[in-house]
């Protein structure tokens, strides 16, 4: 099979319930709004994160389009894969920058070196799996380190919407809204929509904001002149990379993360369709490590594998790669649209606020799942201690200096888990 002739099957195959697999595809309309529906799951996440860290959102969507054809180029149209902003860089990429939480980041150069030596590191691991295989990740990274270490993704976070998103008592209870909704819509709702929990929780609170502010008299109310005033079409803001030795030794460690993420949506779409993708892992790790370098060199965020779209994926049955490649044509072209950036930047801060508790807890509890599908025993002292020590790194932000240069919360948990599970992991004879 080549890169682009799948075999094409109708849509009678899914109405009886039938898989189509990563080699084949539904007809090029189907198609085409399956793409757009793997761009509306990854879209939340892929805005959410530059947000946080002061990027362009525009800019992202982008470079996650860009970063998933050369994803799909790499590994020969063979694994499906959306690449989106990955929320492993918040933490590292805040501390690297000292950004404030509002606005453009000021200091977005030194990430974005940071993010292209973290791009370089996950290239070589990529190179090396290529050659050796993953046996030896998988033992320095088994299930109770790399489930350690996605939760504390999600804890570090804990503070930024809670501290930095809430300027009045009516701002934290429009939070307290906002992730009710998001609950709401995700338990009540069935099909599309309860798939859209985090877009259609985020509208649903916005316009109750709305009726607060601007009908109430309540907060800060809602205004929609940079919406208006917004060019359809426009360039998204490009910014070029600043290598600084602290700010790069900051951030490449998060190659780590992307790797267990990597490996874990592979393991998972290979048992999903019962097709063995282990061959194309190496390739997969080089695909993300290039296309996150291609994003920080524009100014984009890295990019990792999406789960969300994984999700989709398990949900509708279809993996054909296909649809991965319309999806990233979409997002190409949406990234021109300074329109739809202002719509972004529209959302109340409060609403954002709420919508981010709710994906960073869900990112901490993806950590927990990964202990409970892979049975981790956590009556053995081993995995009660990393996983113990990892949480509490990470969520309290410890940090360890070097000189001029200090690893912050994630970085340690990171490497502390890694470390500690070589240390502790002595089987008595």
């Amino acid at each position: 099979m080549g890169m682009f002739d799948w075999q094409e099957k109708s849509a009678d195959v899914l109405a009886q319930g039938g898989v189509i697999g990563p080699h084949e595809r539904l007809p090029w309309p189907q198609t085409a709004v399956m793409g757009v529906q793997h761009v509306i799951a990854m879209f939340g996440a892929t805005v959410l994160a530059p947000i946080l860290m002061g990027f362009d959102p525009n800019l992202a969507i982008l470079m996650s389009g860009i970063g998933t054809l050369i994803f799909f180029l790499i590994t020969g149209g063979k694994v499906p894969s959306y690449l989106g902003s990955s929320f492993a860089f918040i933490g590292v990429v805040i501390a690297a920058t000292a950004y404030a939480g509002k606005g453009p980041n000021a200091n977005i150069g030194v990430a974005l070196g940071g993010i292209i030596a973290c791009g370089l590191v996950y290239t070589v691991i990529g190179a090396i799996v290529q050659m050796v295989g993953t046996g030896w990740i998988e033992r320095f990274m088994p299930p109770v380190v790399t489930g350690s270490v996605v939760a504390v993704i999600g804890l570090n976070l804990a503070g930024i919407p809670i501290k930095n998103m809430a300027a009045s008592n009516f701002d934290s209870w429009m939070q307290a809204v906002t992730f009710v909704c998001v609950g709401l819509v995700a338990v009540l709702t069935r099909g599309m929509v309860q798939r859209l929990l985090i877009l259609v929780g985020l509208i649903v609170a916005s316009l109750i904001y709305a009726l607060l502010t601007n009908g109430m008299g309540l907060g800060k109310p809602l205004d929609l002149t940079a919406l208006a005033n917004a060019p359809w079409f426009g360039m998204p803001g490009f910014a070029a990379p600043v290598f600084s030795g602290p700010a790069m030794l900051l951030i490449a460690p998060v190659a780590i993360i992307l790797v267990a993420e990597n490996l874990g949506h592979i393991k998972a779409v290979t048992a999903m369709t019962g097709q063995n993708l282990d061959q194309y892992m190496g390739r997969a790790f080089i695909g993300d490590g290039i296309a996150t370098m291609v994003s920080g060199g524009a100014g984009g965020t890295g990019v990792t594998t999406y789960a969300e779209n994984i999700g989709v994926m398990a949900a509708t049955k279809i993996y054909s790669t296909a649809v991965f490649l319309t999806a990233a044509l979409i997002a190409v072209l949406l990234g021109f649209s300074p329109k739809f950036g202002a719509v972004i930047q529209t959302i109340p801060l409060p609403v954002m606020g709420g919508v981010s508790i709710v994906v960073f807890g869900l990112i901490a509890v993806a950590g927990a799942k990964i202990w409970v599908d892979n049975k981790v025993d956590f009556s053995q002292n081993k995995n009660l201690i990393v996983a113990a020590i990892t949480l509490i790194l990470g969520t309290g932000d410890f940090t360890l200096k070097f000189g001029d240069f200090a690893l912050g919360g994630i970085g340690t948990a990171t490497f502390g888990a890694i470390v500690l599970y070589a240390l502790l992991n002595r089987d008595k004879a």
